[in-house]
């Protein structure tokens, strides 16, 4: 990544048992640092945010783990997403968690890695997440899928096919290109 260093952390949308979105999350996070990127992973099973009863900003007695979600995605200047499908949609987790904030989310661009077991790399997944994006005033601006994930990629995040380094090396491109692109514009405004 040329210029100034972005902020890009990767959320991780499953706390589930065995969850194998997590080996597409450490290659995620691998190459957006090799990319020259700072990225932390957000495991939302280190939040421990408990069923939302309201949104962080009528709370006054907010969950400590949502205020520093809160915080992580306010001071990020693009998400990278890391959803499995589940169901045909996202992870009731990942819904919960993007439910509690929304100012945080406003011009955020966000790449969306959807993952399944399956031949189909969780597209329906990737449409609900636009979708949602789009709700929170975000902009869903790249996606890669990710199919048969066990076989994709091995328990450290390295994939064992050669097409995901390509995908993702657009992917990050694409990413970095309207973040930067977004943050001239809001710097441009004055805002």
């Amino acid at each position: 990544m040329s210029g100034t260093q972005l902020r890009i952390p990767v959320l991780l949308g499953s706390v589930r048992r065995g969850r194998q979105s997590l080996r597409v999350a450490r290659f995620a996070c691998g190459r957006l640092r090799q990319a020259g990127a700072d990225a932390p992973l957000l495991d939302l099973a280190d939040f421990n945010l408990p069923i939302m009863e309201e949104r962080l900003h009528m709370r006054d007695d907010p969950p400590p783990g949502l205020v520093r979600f809160s915080t992580a995605i306010r001071e990020a200047d693009a998400v990278v997403v890391v959803s499995p499908e589940y169901n045909g949609s996202m992870p009731g987790v990942l819904k919960n968690a993007l439910d509690y904030i929304h100012g945080e989310w406003f011009r955020k661009p966000v790449g969306i890695v959807t993952v399944s077991a399956g031949g189909f790399g969780g597209v329906q997944v990737h449409y609900f997440l636009q979708l949602l994006f789009l709700r929170l005033k975000a902009l869903p601006v790249t996606g890669m899928p990710v199919s048969n994930v066990s076989r994709s990629f091995s328990e450290d995040g390295e994939p064992m096919e050669e097409k995901y380094e390509k995908n993702f090396a657009g992917f990050i491109e694409t990413l970095e290109w309207y973040t930067r692109a977004i943050n001239a514009a809001v710097d441009a405004e004055g805002g």
